[in-house]
């Protein structure tokens, strides 16, 4: 029987039989199905993702008029890590004009909104030179990351620390003040990021301390979507679940813990969301055939209920891309391809 060079989450190389790799496929969209209480993919999907990954090319593309537009988070830093010594302003610069990149974003090197607050007047002026020396649509990018609110780094008890003794109504109320300060600092970034030209803001990694990070990426859609009826908001999300560390907050009626991107969206939408980046975390233990069926499928279910564009958030670890810093491109490739030509995106 042929054998397939596939790879595992982690990357490795792996040999698998035609029958493994159908076999994978098949678990990976039933263990999502079941997790997210979605339909799993048809026996039609199944044997196109079977089809990519049987096909012999290092590379594979979308067909031709298949070509959606992309989106980036953390330009500068990738170029940091990338070992290319260049200011933010050129990384823009060689986002747009060498890798033709479709919308570029600007951040600190912090990113995160807390620590770019008390210097927003550098960053206004960072943007503003970006936007003089660019075309493509510029957003301004960063975190909520409300771990930065809790000692020692921020002024409320550890929530992390509390749980552990048994104070679960003194986490609670630590998470819910941090949600608080949050908000503020998220749309004061925000507000003057767009008030001195950003096409857009991008609230990144949310939900990566739980529901409470949820909350606050949502309630500061809600007021920057007020105050500028028509700014850009993308919203991407950290992690498939959000994890229920406070376990009882709710936005607009919806209990946050637990849900999945197909639900997660909906409460984007009516948070005022401009575009929706959805994430579904790889396994390092599974095969690459076995992820991405499993991430098609929990994507697939989140376009179907979404009103509004998609742009998955794929790379290092999730999206159907193997953990490493560096993905490699047999497996990005077909991980672009299978995600846009079965789920229909508006971008990545």
């Amino acid at each position: 029987m042929k054998k397939i060079m596939t790879r595992m989450g982690s990357g490795f190389p792996v040999e698998i039989s035609e029958s493994q790799l159908m076999e994978d496929l098949v678990k990976g969209t039933e263990d999502a199905a079941d997790r997210g209480k979605i339909s799993p993919l048809s026996k039609e999907e199944l044997e196109y993702l079977y089809g990519i990954f049987t096909c012999p090319d290092r590379f594979v593309s979308v067909a031709s008029g298949n070509e959606i537009i992309l989106s980036y988070d953390g330009g500068p830093l990738k170029m940091m890590r990338a070992a290319v010594d260049v200011h933010r302003v050129q990384s823009m610069q060689i986002y747009e004009k060498i890798l033709g990149a479709d919308s570029i974003e600007l951040g600190h090197i912090d990113y995160s909104f807390k620590p770019v607050k008390p210097i927003v007047g550098t960053e206004q002026t960072v943007l503003e030179q970006t936007l003089l020396v660019t075309h493509a649509p510029l957003f301004y990018g960063a975190m909520p990351n409300l771990g930065l609110y809790s000692q020692p780094d921020g002024p409320f008890p550890n929530p992390s620390e509390l749980m552990p003794l048994g104070k679960i109504a003194e986490a609670r109320d630590s998470y819910e003040k941090a949600v608080e300060d949050a908000v503020k600092d998220i749309v004061y970034v925000g507000s003057a990021m767009y008030e001195s030209g950003a096409d857009g803001i991008n609230m990144d990694t949310t939900g990566a301390a739980g529901d409470a990070d949820f909350l606050a990426g949502l309630k500061a859609s809600t007021i920057l979507k007020q105050k500028y009826p028509d700014i850009c908001i993308e919203l991407g999300m950290a992690g498939e679940f959000i994890l229920g560390l406070h376990g009882e907050l709710e936005y607009n009626g919806t209990q946050l813990a637990g849900l999945y991107a197909h639900d997660q969206v909906k409460l984007a939408e009516q948070a005022g969301v401009t575009i929706f980046g959805p994430v579904v975390n790889m396994k390092s233990s599974k095969s690459c055939p076995w992820n991405l069926s499993r991430v098609i499928t929990f994507v697939k279910a989140c376009c179907d209920a979404a009103t509004i564009p998609i742009h998955p958030n794929m790379g290092m670890g999730v999206g159907g891309v193997p953990i490493v810093s560096h993905p490699p491109v047999d497996i990005t490739s077909r991980a672009s391809k299978a995600m846009v030509e079965l789920c229909r995106l508006d971008g990545l």
